[in-house]
């Protein structure tokens, strides 16, 4: 595999591999290894069809599906991320993917199958880069606090929009309200990140709400800081596989009325401690 680093902070372009085939032991560990010390990865013209990609997601563990996104015929855990001028993505925010869950994804493989002309770009930041770059003070005073991330707060829109509550009554009974540490330990490297998102998290508990709001503000804006991320231009067969325990992502919606359509798989990570 060749390995061309794109930004300082993470992320790195790996050629040299068919993901399109079953992976050999060595080359699924060496590019867990890669995952550990880039966070993420990209792979251009890797033409991933259903089986191949829920396969490789599922090296990094068991795989986890959505409640309020479409999946492809005969996969359930290939989720369809799809915008359109009918139906635009109502995801603008920074964010880690699926926080709501006592065990949020380790891993998420996503592959490009309707790239728009221009726009429609994907962000990176790296949430170990976040909290390395704290203040020792700021540091102390996190260690040890919680919050509460939420499904009902990060699709509150869809949750308005006419009849969203019944599309997702059942999503809202499977998944209340959980806690998870505000910094959190990655438990392959063994570094310190940062453990909320400006999608899911509603406040950290202990604290007056306007504290909360204060330092969850500072922490949303210190965490996307231009020196802590990278990012990517999609093009149809792209591939991108990032660490969720370590980054938050963010979607350019920069293309309308052209469409997005990106297929998605996610694998189950430890619960955060």
């Amino acid at each position: 595999m060749e390995i061309k680093r794109v930004a300082g902070a993470l992320g790195a372009e790996v050629c040299g591999v068919d993901l399109t085939r079953e992976l050999s032991k060595e080359s699924a560990t060496e590019i867990r290894q890669l995952l550990n010390q880039h966070e993420v990865l990209f792979f251009r013209d890797q033409p991933v069809e259903a089986a191949p990609h829920r396969d490789l997601a599922g090296i990094f563990g068991p795989l986890q599906t959505h409640p309020a996104y479409g999946t492809v015929s005969g996969f359930p855990e290939v989720m369809i991320l799809e915008s359109t001028a009918d139906n635009p993505s109502k995801i603008e925010v920074w964010h880690s993917d699926m926080t709501f869950r006592q065990h949020p994804p380790s891993v998420t493989v996503l592959r490009g199958v309707v790239i728009p002309e221009t726009g429609g770009d994907t962000l990176f930041a790296s949430m170990t880069a976040a909290f390395d770059s704290l203040s020792s003070g700021m540091k102390r005073y996190l260690e040890g606090l919680v919050a509460v991330h939420d499904f009902a707060h990060g699709f509150k829109e869809s949750l308005a929009e006419p009849g969203g509550r019944e599309r997702l009554e059942d999503a809202l009974k499977k998944n209340p309200p959980v806690k998870h540490p505000v910094i959190q330990i990655h438990p392959e490297t063994g570094k310190k990140v940062v453990f909320v998102n400006a999608l899911f998290t509603t406040h950290i508990e202990g604290l007056p709400p306007l504290e909360s709001a204060e330092v969850l503000r500072f922490l949303y804006q210190h965490a996307v800081l231009p020196e802590h991320t990278c990012r990517f231009v999609w093009r149809p067969d792209s591939v991108v596989l990032w660490d969720n325990r370590s980054t938050q992502h963010k979607p350019v919606n920069d293309f309308l009325p052209a469409s997005r359509r990106l297929h998605r798989v996610v694998s189950e990570g430890d619960r955060p401690y």
